[in-house]
């Protein structure tokens, strides 16, 4: 997401204002983003520094899933989580209560950002198979129940082949199945996330009644594909 041409020229321009900006206090940082002028550039910029180590922090928490892509690439992840952030703390000011440090508050929004980039990175040049389901496994401890799990694997598969519609199968097969990121997922099937928050909901309610009229749904596997 572009960062405001705005709030990229404070970040930007220099030099720096001087304005101190205290650590944490949770009545002046508000203060200090309605007042305008250099109070609220340095304000932004503290904030976007924030961000940026929050990033840091989190893009090396999950560096062991990443592939291997170099130390330039690693730092633009980075600046674009923490000019995510950033823009995202901004526009939700109003929702800050108090109840927190403010910088603990804001400093979740780079940790939720960076991560999302990292997934999004991990899954950049990943093919996202949306039409072959997968093989249902598990550990069984008697035949008996291998036998169980292997007919209710069939069910499953037939309810997903029978009930679904082709749309609702690719979401829930790559959502719940694959692991997708439902940022990925959204991004290559040209949808958002509500849509696809609201077609998962719509195959589990699907899913859930099929099985519970075959006289599968109340066993502990059952429950796990259907909620």
């Amino acid at each position: 997401m572009p960062v405001p041409e705005r709030i990229a020229s404070q970040l930007l321009d220099s030099p720096a204002p001087t304005v101190s900006v205290p650590d944490g206090s949770n009545q002046v940082w508000p203060e200090l983003f309605l007042a305008g002028g250099p109070a609220y550039d340095a304000a932004v910029r503290r904030l976007h520094a924030l961000m940026t180590k929050a990033a840091h922090h989190q893009v090396a928490y999950m560096s062991p899933d990443l592939p291997v892509i170099g130390g330039v690439r690693v730092d633009e992840i980075v600046k674009q989580a923490a000019d995510e952030a950033t823009v995202a703390a901004l526009g939700k000011l109003a929702s800050f209560e108090g109840r927190s440090r403010f910088t603990t508050w804001a400093y979740k929004f780079g940790i939720l950002y960076a991560s999302n980039e990292v997934r999004r990175n991990m899954w950049r040049h990943r093919e996202v198979n949306l039409d072959n389901l997968p093989e249902f496994a598990g550990a069984f401890t008697s035949p008996e129940q291998h036998v169980e799990h292997l007919e209710f694997a069939r069910a499953v598969e037939t309810a997903i082949e029978t009930v679904l519609t082709p749309h609702q199968r690719k979401v829930a097969v790559a959502l719940l199945v694959e692991g997708v990121p439902i940022d990925v997922l959204a991004e290559r099937m040209g949808t958002n996330r509500n849509a696809l928050y609201k077609t998962v909901f719509e195959a589990r309610a699907r899913l859930r009644a099929h099985l519970t009229a075959a006289g599968y749904f109340g066993g502990p596997i059952a429950e796990q594909v259907t909620s």
